[in-house]
């Protein structure tokens, strides 16, 4: 048996519009990729925490939905059991609004910093999923 450890500041807990990164190394490849996202939902008013994001994400289920992180591993050709993972949050940017068109308004500029983000990862050179 082995003993592994997580910790995490409750602070994520908050349900809100986040902008996260994860970075991705898998051990016997040596390989690091970066993955940025946000919390804020297209398709709803719900803005949700990092870590429920978190659990979506890694969700390693076939027929998971919001794994986004997890396919995007596997299209690499890596298995996410045997992938190091680092989160790094910054959030709530703006608070979870009640009405969709407020939802809109604010998942839109959360959605620009995201994709600024993404591209200044990759101008930096690293490989983002």
């Amino acid at each position: 048996m082995n003993l592994y450890q997580a910790s995490f500041s409750g602070q994520m807990l908050n349900r809100g519009f986040w902008l996260y990164v994860w970075r991705i190394r898998h051990k016997k490849t040596k390989s690091e990729y970066w993955y940025v996202g946000r919390t804020g939902d297209s398709s709803s008013a719900n803005a949700s925490s990092p870590l429920g994001r978190l659990s979506q994400h890694l969700n390693i289920k076939t027929n998971a939905k919001g794994n986004t992180l997890v396919r995007n591993i596997l299209k690499v050709g890596l298995d996410p059991a045997k992938c190091q993972f680092k989160l790094a949050s910054v959030g709530p940017i703006f608070p979870e609004q009640e009405s969709f068109p407020e939802h809109v308004t604010y998942r839109n500029i959360v959605a620009a910093l995201e994709a600024e983000i993404a591209h200044e990862f990759r101008s930096q050179g690293h490989t983002v999923l």
